[in-house]
């Protein structure tokens, strides 16, 4: 009998649309010989199940759907939602209770990635580079000058928890920070504040399983924007994105190492992309990405599609990992 996969996209962040495109090529790209494979939109708790033109609601008792008088129950849940609440530990922690295996990191990894400055002071106390920052939260004060002296500027201003480039500023003027803080704030309650770093902006995706790890192709990234921002990443003709990366062999193969070691000291599972800036062959951590796109413009197919590799392989490794 083939496996129900669920395919589960939406959510209820400001990546609700890119959900939709990833959940939609990954489920164009799944084995259909292979699995059964059903598409869902969460948001909230209103958690519904697409099925030929009609739409069916999830019980969350155990994660079934009932069509026809008939229980579907579903084996594996596949994660397509960016942000909250596929990528910060919140459904991890319900498949965890409800023993459903799931494509994505489990609650403490994703949970800690979601949250960059987290992320960062962790991985910093392990020895890993990153441009020196601030973290604000909504309702404090803050000091421009101060933040200024700190990191400097040019400076890039993000929500602390979030993904697909949303609400992120490059301040490049002292008198352009506050509006930039104020705007990240629109997308959540913490705002960091980076260094800019001037360099070669690079990412790394891979995949591990108990049987096999799998180092994707580095990509280089070289936005037409002043940087590579909502617009660059999901619009092709605004950044060209070459892969493999134009660098050398051993700066490759000191990346892929590093994402490797990254990869375990998370604790991350399932398919994950790492970023990078390299600055005179120093390499330093942007953030990783947890629940990747999968749209037909990202990163990881095309990496995937550069090793000589099909996309559908690497979605059922994932998948048969957990049984």
């Amino acid at each position: 009998m083939k496996r129900n996969i669920l395919i589960i996209a939406g959510g209820d962040s400001a990546e609700f649309e890119i959900s939709m495109q990833t959940s939609q090529h990954i489920f164009n790209t799944l084995d259909k010989k292979q699995y059964q494979v059903y598409l869902a939109v969460f948001r909230g708790q209103n958690w519904k199940v697409n099925l030929e033109d009609h739409q069916y609601d999830i019980d969350k008792n155990d994660f079934s759907i009932t069509v026809a008088a008939n229980k579907i129950k579903f084996d594996f849940a596949y994660i397509a939602i960016h942000g909250t609440p596929g990528e910060n530990g919140i459904l991890q922690g319900y498949f965890s209770l409800m023993n459903i295996p799931h494509s994505t990191c489990d609650v403490l990894s994703s949970s800690l990635t979601f949250n960059k400055h987290a992320c960062n002071t962790y991985l910093k106390a392990l020895g890993y580079q990153f441009a020196k920052s601030i973290l604000l939260k909504k309702n404090e004060k803050f000091d421009c000058k101060l933040i200024e002296q700190t990191v400097g500027l040019p400076c890039f201003v993000k929500p602390n928890a979030d993904g697909s480039s949303f609400g992120i500023s490059k301040v490049n003027q002292f008198h352009e920070l506050e509006n930039a803080i104020l705007k990240a704030f629109n997308e959540g309650n913490e705002v960091i504040i980076e260094e800019f770093i001037e360099g070669l902006e690079v990412t790394c995706g891979l995949v591990k399983t108990s049987k096999e790890e799998i180092v994707f192709p580095i990509t280089e990234v070289v936005p037409k924007n002043e940087f590579f921002d909502f617009e660059a990443k999901y619009d092709p003709t605004m950044a060209e994105e070459i892969t493999p990366a134009r660098i050398s062999a051993e700066l490759t193969d000191k990346i892929q190492s590093l994402t490797s070691k990254i990869y375990d000291a998370l604790k991350c599972k399932g398919i994950v992309r790492i970023d990078y800036i390299i600055k005179n062959d120093e390499i330093y951590m942007l953030e990783a990405n947890t629940i990747p796109g999968m749209t037909a413009n990202s990163f990881i197919p095309k990496q995937v599609k550069a090793m000589n590799r099909e996309l559908s392989d690497i979605l059922s490794l994932v998948i048969e990992d957990q049984f």
